[in-house]
């Protein structure tokens, strides 16, 4: 038993927040924003071209288990588990939660969520390629998560 597996999976789970941020800023909103684009319509279709994003992500997942087992490298098959744990956590997030794309994880009650969704509506407001803001999924700008604890606690007070 690898005793350090899991460690290299969230390390690689969190580092894969700094690698989205990294790509959502400077590849989907520059050299593949054709890509990126309709996501940032209003009216953006159930798939978008903006989809293949995924297989950005899922094919060094699958190659990092596949390859690590055919060639006993475990360190390569966590980091695989890792990517892949993130995708699962970014279709949760961002198209279940946050852009609603399923029926599923609507009314999530924290501040932590609505701070989320906020730091994302703002990256949003902007449909340009340029002067974007907040390009993270689940590390977002202290301010918005100050203000939806405030808000979560003054409804919570009258209730």
């Amino acid at each position: 038993m690898y005793w350090w597996g899991p460690i290299v999976l969230f390390a690689t789970f969190f580092g894969m927040e700094f690698m989205a941020w990294f790509t959502h800023k400077y590849v989907m909103h520059g050299l593949m924003w054709y890509f990126h684009r309709d996501h940032h319509q209003v009216e953006a279709g159930f798939f978008e071209k903006n989809d293949v994003f995924f297989l950005i992500y899922a094919i060094p997942s699958w190659l990092g288990i596949m390859l690590g087992m055919m060639y006993d490298f475990y360190p390569t098959v966590w980091m695989g588990y890792g990517i892949a744990l993130y995708g699962i956590a970014y279709f949760l997030v961002h198209d279940v939660y946050i852009h609603r794309r399923y029926t599923f994880l609507r009314n999530i009650d924290h501040p932590y969520f609505y701070a989320i969704r906020k730091a994302h509506k703002v990256h949003h407001k902007n449909q340009d390629k340029e002067e974007g803001a907040c390009f993270g999924m689940l590390i977002v700008p202290p301010k918005f998560y100050r203000e939806a604890k405030k808000s979560y606690e003054a409804q919570h007070r009258k209730a």
